[in-house]
């Protein structure tokens, strides 16, 4: 069956003699499996049992752990922590997402605030002595009124 997506199907169409015979098991034990919380297929309103693409990869996962040595209760723990792993890195992934968004926002700020023409505090005080100054300068100096118009 051809893929479009990367990820397996999740669409419930294998009953149990398809599903046994594509991961390469008999149908008893994927009746282990699903009482062992390995699998959990989907149930029809007839309480028929119908396995998935995504069922398929995880009984071939389950099967090829197996035939390395490795028991029910070690390939489910190897399963959740898989499961874990996987959260995580999603986790993650939107975490460092949220990260440049924000950094990005910051640069915009930090950009923005370059921009302002903003006087730094010790040229304020510098103007305002010079201002004071000029102030009192003209404040010092004769006032000369010309003379009305003789008239």
């Amino acid at each position: 069956m051809a893929q479009t997506s990367s990820k397996p199907s999740q669409a419930a169409i294998y009953v149990i003699s398809v599903a046994a015979e594509l991961a390469g098991v008999h149908p008893q034990t994927l009746r282990v499996y699903e009482r062992k919380g390995l699998v959990t297929p989907t149930r029809t309103a007839g309480n028929t049992r119908r396995y998935s693409e995504r069922d398929i990869v995880l009984l071939r996962k389950i099967q090829e752990l197996t035939n390395e040595g490795v028991n029910l209760a070690g390939v489910l723990k190897i399963l959740e922590l898989e499961d874990s792993i996987e959260r995580l890195r999603e986790s993650h992934e939107e975490s460092m997402r949220e990260l440049e968004e924000s950094s990005r926002e910051l640069k915009e700020m930090a950009d923005a605030r370059e921009r302002m023409a903003l006087v730094p505090l010790r040229d304020v005080r510098r103007i305002r002595r010079v201002l004071k100054s000029d102030a009192l300068d003209e404040a010092g100096r004769k006032r000369v009124f010309p003379a009305p118009p003789a008239g």
